[in-house]
């Protein structure tokens, strides 16, 4: 039985693999969820770097370049890391491996036989792998999308006929697109879509909003056919809240404070200098 797209928690399920491998796994907690692997001999998960929780003794962990993913140049000057973790159960029984949501996330298992061997996800969303699953780079040549953000810019693309764990912050939401169907999300809330799914950057409103208030200020339009998975809270916005909580009472009620101050005296200097030239005609 393949395992389906979302697992709730404490609840098991078994992964059976192209080559008739079963391997079992169960996802636990609620908000910051922890997916359990069990590993026979030799069996082995790929992760990324910090993600280990807890494992049994019988585990090795090795941190690796793996030569298959195409983590490149971009990948790199955008501050992600290219290495992986190779976990091996190198003794003669069972054992486990507890692999931990980085955020305030839930766990996705994605049979990426179900979806034609291909998906593309955030910057970040991959957690860890069975079998066969690489995970490549994807950017965006169009430069539409390249100057609306680094999420509709660089993602990361998982292909292979393997089982994908991916993160998603908050609340996750599964869309399915029929062929033309258009729905349209910000551009933070999309954790992984299908690659069927054409992504368009769209911007709402003129310059302004960016400095009076620019929340929403980028969506994007999905056209379908294909299968996307918004998630509730991208970490992006959480991380700016926290920042805004923690700043002073004015940078709290209004984050654009240091902006409209700046521009305040530059319209101040305009008139003083207008003025200085007027009185001198």
């Amino acid at each position: 039985m393949a395992a389906p797209f979302f697992s709730t928690p404490f609840q098991p399920y078994v992964y059976q693999s192209q080559q008739a491998a079963m391997i079992p796994f169960q996802i636990m907690g609620g908000e910051a969820q922890v997916v359990q692997i069990m590993l026979k001999p030799q069996e082995m998960v790929v992760m990324r770097p910090g993600a280990m929780c807890f494992m049994s003794g019988s585990i090795e962990m090795v941190n690796i370049f793996m030569p298959e993913n195409e983590v490149g140049m971009w990948h790199w000057l955008f501050g992600k890391t290219i290495t992986s973790v190779v976990i091996r159960n190198t003794g003669s029984s069972d054992g486990f491996v507890g692999i931990a949501a980085p955020l305030l996330a839930r766990i996705l298992p994605i049979d990426l036989a179900m979806f034609g061997g291909e998906i593309l996800c955030q910057p970040d969303a991959f957690l860890c792998s069975i079998n066969d699953v690489n995970v490549n780079v994807a950017v965006d040549p169009r430069a539409r999308n390249v100057m609306g953000s680094a999420e509709g810019f660089l993602r990361q693309k998982l292909t292979g006929q393997g089982l994908a764990f991916i993160v998603a912050g908050g609340s996750v939401v599964q869309k399915k697109l029929d062929v033309g169907e258009v729905l349209t999300v910000d551009v933070s809330c999309i954790a992984a879509v299908n690659s069927t799914v054409n992504v368009q950057i769209k911007y709402n409103g003129p310059l302004r909003r960016a400095v009076f208030g620019g929340d929403n200020m980028v969506t994007a339009t999905l056209t379908g056919p294909g299968i996307v998975f918004i998630q509730s809270l991208p970490f992006q916005r959480f991380s700016q809240r926290i920042a805004r909580a923690v700043t002073s009472p004015n940078m709290r009620e209004n984050p654009k404070f240091f902006v409209q101050i700046a521009i305040f005296f530059i319209l101040a200097y305009v008139v003083i200098v207008s003025s200085l030239i007027l009185t001198d005609v």
